[in-house]
């Protein structure tokens, strides 16, 4: 072989080290766009530390008068800005209205009457009203009257550990009351499914409304009754009736004994003991903003107060992580009021899994013993057996309430039918802008936009492999926004960029290699994102409670998503060297929300938006299409569709260009 073979050998083998492949068609696009940039915890650590930032601590106070003018702020803000807002503020002060139906069922000593109250216009809840005998001819005689509700139970009202505690209450002279509970028992029905009570919250009204209406206005019930004695008033129940118990207590000073069971812990240990996430209704939207449940507990000094947990909880809230620091945290605030041992606790062992069994219930009663009957040696604290045929079958316990009974799904239709309240845009050019202006900050302020500055970390050659392949040159950024959050970005050019366009897909980025592939082959300069809850970026396990986390804390899954989107294209304008604006490419309704609402609120930056899948209408997909918040916890921003459906939000980005695929 001559020198000049040799020559050429080597020219064709340093050729191909330095170009490995010479048409796009060799690149695995899918592939590369699968590259981890951030580790698979990145997105739920920075969730937590940023959530851990917003909670609420109790603050240090050293008079019983300071902390009852906190209380009753605390109470008032929760109210008012929580649970009441919307057409809620009308359901408030709805009067009472009780039907007792049918015969009552006997039993040894007392009686059980079916009855519906109706706790908000249109809405009746079947309940069971358990009073003792005695009471029937002496309407002088004041008795403890015992609000026991529950949980997640299929059984609902007719659980037969509900009913236990109730006929035991009731043979010790107690006037009980054993409502049903949304999405149970005779209430389990789509329209009362826990996770469409957002779509309340999408169209501007509390959907946590209608849990403490339930509550309130059975309590109402209980204390019109002639033999109730306003100063005996207890709530109870297991794991949701636990969040009903101290929910109730904590804002309704009438409950003078509280024993919630199994059924919350602070927002703080929920963040590190992921078991405890609660779903809509323990983690309405602004409560964290307002109170933790550390407070709620707390606002119970210096009113009598049993926490009863379950020592190997297969649920929830165990006792060795969701006790302590509710104790650490509460025992001072009784303390000061000199009443320690009105803070009570019981911690069940056997057989210590998810229950109010017999152990916890006999607790329960010791407490009432105490704290009602003067530890009086006349009050037996142990459980009364039930005889035969007292613990009734479900289909017995039936209350009848009117076929149209309200339900969320059923309120949030009539809502949306009058939203949203939005003006005409007008037709003046400068009135127009005018009205831009004033509704770009209105939307901001409801997905609580922010202003991300972005700190772009490229990945070293050691963690980003096949920097250039095909043609298309390939770049892995960790960008860094508002130092709190961490956005994995793949940029990818192929020769001389006509634009730059950031591609976000519901599926995540891998999964629109040939949507990018086209974007890359028209000369489009590509930056493919994975936002919080998406592709890379996703929570592994039960992304929408946290999505719900953020919600309470008075962030929005939306406004967080969309400035993440809205910094990212401020930057990718920053650095296309053309200065060109940037076009937003979305594929799938969830990010083709965000990506509208990212374009609505940056004019400057972003100058097109290219959806595919997009939603057309929040009204018709969210109400009409009757989802849940579990679906995509974004779509359900609180008051959203008050104000903005889609056609008002493509109203705040026109006359730049938007097109739908």
């Amino acid at each position: 072989m001559n020198r000049i073979s040799l020559f050429c050998i080597a020219c064709s083998i340093m050729l191909a080290v330095q170009h490995p492949a010479t048409c796009a068609e060799s690149l695995d696009l899918k592939a590369e766009l699968a590259k981890p940039i951030i580790t698979p915890q990145t997105s739920l650590e920075e969730t937590q530390v940023f959530l851990e930032h917003r909670i609420p601590q109790l603050p240090e106070v050293k008079t019983t008068k300071d902390w009852e003018t906190l209380a009753a702020k605390w109470r008032r803000e929760v109210l008012d800005k929580v649970v009441f807002r919307g057409e809620a503020a009308k359901w408030r002060d709805h009067p009472l209205a009780v039907e007792y139906v049918g015969e009552p069922l006997r039993g040894p000593g007392y009686v059980v009457k079916k009855l519906r109250y109706e706790c908000l216009p249109g809405m009746w809840i079947p309940a069971l009203l358990y009073v003792p005998d005695k009471l029937a001819d002496d309407k002088a005689v004041k008795v403890p009257v015992v609000l026991n509700v529950n949980g997640h139970d299929g059984n609902g009202k007719a659980a037969d550990y509900k009913q236990i505690r109730c006929i035991n209450l009731v043979k010790r002279g107690m006037i009980v009351l054993n409502p049903e509970w949304f999405g149970m028992g005779q209430f389990k029905q789509d329209g009362f499914n826990h996770t469409k009570m957002n779509q309340l919250d999408l169209c501007g009204t509390s959907g946590i409304a209608p849990f403490y209406l339930t509550m309130s206005k059975g309590l109402d019930l209980l204390l019109k009754l002639p033999n109730a004695d306003s100063y005996r008033v207890a709530v109870s129940g297991l794991s949701g009736g636990g969040w009903q118990t101290i929910f109730i207590s904590g804002l309704d000073p009438r409950v003078t004994f509280a024993n919630p069971v199994a059924g919350y812990s602070s927002y703080l240990t929920r963040v590190r003991s992921n078991t405890d996430l609660g779903d809509s209704e323990q983690t309405p939207c602004d409560l964290g903003k307002y109170v933790d449940y550390m407070h709620l507990t707390a606002m119970r000094a210096p009113r009598a107060t049993l926490l009863t947990f379950n020592a190997h909880d297969n649920c929830c809230f165990a006792a060795g992580h969701a006790l302590p620091p509710l104790l650490a945290g509460c025992r001072p605030i009784y303390s000061l009021f000199g009443e320690t041992d009105r803070l009570i606790t019981h911690v069940n062992h056997v057989p210590g899994d998810h229950n109010f069994g017999q152990d916890n219930r006999e607790a329960f009663y010791r407490a009432i013993g105490t704290f009602f009957y003067d530890r009086s040696n006349d009050f037996d604290s142990l459980e009364i057996a039930c005889e035969a045929d007292e613990v009734k079958k479900l289909e017995e316990l039936l209350v009848t309430v009117p076929d149209d009974n309200a339900t969320f799904t059923s309120l949030a239709k009539a809502l949306a039918e009058k939203l949203p309240n939005a003006d005409a845009v007008p037709a003046n050019q400068s009135a127009r802008q005018d009205w831009q202006d004033q509704r770009r900050r209105r939307l901001a302020q409801i997905v609580a936009a922010k202003q991300y500055d972005v700190d772009a970390e490229e990945l070293s050659p050691s963690e980003a492999t096949d920097a250039k392949s095909g043609g298309t040159q390939i770049q892995r950024w960790r960008l860094r926004l508002g130092g709190t959050w961490t956005v994995p970005v793949v940029e990818l050019t192929r020769g001389e960029s006509q634009g730059t366009t950031v591609v976000v897909a519901d599926a995540g980025r891998a999964a629109v290699a040939e949507d990018i592939e086209k974007l890359l082959a028209s000369g489009q300069r590509v930056l493919a994102v994975d936002p919080l809850f998406f592709g890379e970026s996703k929570i592994v396990a039960r992304d929408w409670l946290w999505g719900l986390m953020l919600d309470t804390v008075g962030d929005r899954p939306l406004g967080v998503q969309a400035s993440q989107i809205a910094a990212i294209a401020r930057h990718a304008h920053d650095t296309d060297r053309s200065g060109r604006t940037v076009t937003l490419y979305s594929v799938g309704p969830r990010t083709g929300l965000f990506t509208l609402v990212a374009a609505a609120l940056e004019p400057q930056a972003i100058g097109q938006v290219t959806q595919r899948d997009a939603i057309t209408s929040l009204k018709q997909y969210v109400i009409a299409g009757n989802r849940g918040v579990s679906e995509a916890p974004e779509l359900f921003c609180f008051g959203l569709l008050e104000h903005f459906d889609v056609p008002q939000l493509q109203a705040l980005v026109v006359p730049r260009k938007i097109e739908t695929k």
